[in-house]
């Protein structure tokens, strides 16, 4: 289960809330990065660009959905998600660029950071 769709999927069978969906993915792909950082020797990863694939795509599903005229999201809202994602695209490729263990922390923490606040039961 190394694709998004795959794991929305898989997530969605438990949960009827998309919020947990989103969040339960993005916890994925931190806990990834995090086993990748961990484990990294003096030579790059093998799963490290399956790792990478999988959390732009779903940065990328993010970015479509909220620059989609449907959005239901503050616009405030929708800029910052968009922001982030054009932040994770440039970094993944700084990473694919030049691997190291300590430029997936950035990505780690996004994730992390997103991933709880959507856990938040909105106000």
């Amino acid at each position: 289960m190394s694709r998004p769709h795959d794991a929305y999927a898989k997530a969605a069978r438990h949960s009827n809330d998309p919020r947990e969906v989103e969040a339960t993915v993005l916890m994925k792909a931190a806990s990834r990065f995090n086993q990748i950082k961990t484990a990294w020797t003096d030579s790059t990863p093998a799963d490290l660009d399956p790792a990478l694939l999988y959390n732009r795509t779903i940065w990328t599903i993010f970015a479509t959905s909220v620059t989609e005229s449907e959005s239901q999201l503050p616009k405030e809202i929708r800029q910052n998600i968009a922001n982030l994602s054009i932040f994770v695209f440039k970094r993944t490729i700084e990473i694919q660029s030049t691997p190291a263990p300590e430029m997936l922390d950035v990505l780690i923490n996004i994730n992390r950071q997103v991933a709880a606040g959507l856990m938040q039961k909105p106000a």
